[in-house]
């Protein structure tokens, strides 16, 4: 539970996690929230103490689904993260493989484009100073580069970084961030770090059919002002909410992630869309709707991050991936008509 550092962490300004907060914080209405966020967490750390005693594995099934929604313990992520995605089984099946990357031969190329990106990687995080001991940024690199020379189809892309550095602040683990990195960006994420980015593409384009379907007025209002939705979301795909949520509900996001795959960045853009539908529809023009989209992921609503993981399973309604299957097929068959 990361409660124990958080009151007084209040006081020196950082979080948890090591992020600065920012000058304006509410730390009245955060220290309201946390009080009772901290009565949850004790009670799920509990239960997940129960499940997880004695035994490393986590089965599929409807209680793990259901404990995982509610949320995985601080204490137990790494663990959990890693045996859920499948980055457990593969790390154990290919032992050395890590460290040989390491000391493989390199791509001069990608590790000056890895080295450039090493400074601009969570400047308001005091873990990823240069002044900071241990320097995280040394553990970043290594990930990133073994990750590049691991998928040289996808090599390294803006974005990956800020994904790394999650995992390392999660997992404390250089060669376990890796095997996470690897399940997002080559199992869990299709396609959307390649040179092309098809699937990243593919996906926005999905998220407009979905908003046509679920929140049909966002949708006619976009199209009145010729607004294409990656110049909205493309971060929120991309970075995966990171520095677009609070940190506690990006780590809420991507418990699910790992257990139920992409479907849940549709769940959660959705959301935030239905759920200031009202907000959003009172834009006259395009600057005004992109302001609107930076203001829906700020404020109590997706602060409390309790509420706001049991509002994205309600308010969406029934999100098949079926239907997400079928959409992508179109979808990008469209994009590849189109280049």
């Amino acid at each position: 539970i990361p409660a124990a550092g958080c009151a007084p962490a209040a006081r020196f300004q950082v979080d948890p996690y090591g992020f600065e907060r920012p000058a304006n914080f509410d730390y009245t209405s955060y220290e309201d929230f946390f009080s009772r966020y901290l009565v949850i967490l004790t009670r799920r750390a509990i239960k997940w103490a129960k499940l997880l005693k004695g035994n490393r594995g986590v089965p599929k099934s409807l209680k793990v689904k259901r404990y995982i929604r509610k949320g995985i313990p601080n204490e137990h992520r790494a663990l959990v993260w890693m045996v859920v995605s499948g980055a457990q089984s593969h790390m154990e099946q290919n032992p050395g493989y890590y460290q040989k990357l390491l000391e493989g031969d390199k791509n001069e190329k990608l590790v000056d484009t890895i080295k450039t990106d090493m400074n601009r990687t969570f400047p308001d995080n005091v873990r990823f100073r240069k002044t900071a001991d241990p320097c995280l940024q040394k553990t970043l690199y290594n990930v990133l580069v073994a990750y590049g020379h691991h998928n040289q189809s996808v090599g390294y892309c803006q974005g990956m970084n800020f994904i790394a550095g999650y995992l390392i602040l999660i997992t404390r683990n250089e060669e376990e961030s890796f095997w996470l990195l690897d399940a997002l960006i080559g199992r869990i994420l299709p396609d959307y770090y390649s040179p092309e980015m098809m699937g990243l593409k593919t996906d926005q384009e999905v998220l407009g059919e979905l908003v046509k379907m679920k929140v049909p007025a966002v949708a006619e209002l976009m199209e009145k002002h010729g607004i294409m939705w990656t110049l909205l979301v493309s971060r929120w795909f991309i970075c995966l909410f990171i520095d677009i949520l609070p940190v506690e509900t990006v780590l809420r996001i991507w418990d699910c992630l790992f257990y139920e795959g992409s479907k849940i960045i549709f769940r959660v853009a959705l959301t935030l869309i239905k759920h200031h539908q009202a907000f959003i529809l009172e834009a006259t023009n395009f600057p005004d709707i992109c302001d609107r989209f930076k203001e829906i992921t700020k404020g109590p609503f997706v602060t409390e991050c309790h509420t706001f993981m049991q509002k994205i399973f309600t308010e969406p309604g029934s999100l098949r991936m079926a239907t997400i299957e079928k959409l992508r097929e179109t979808c990008r068959a469209n994009l590849i008509a189109q280049t």
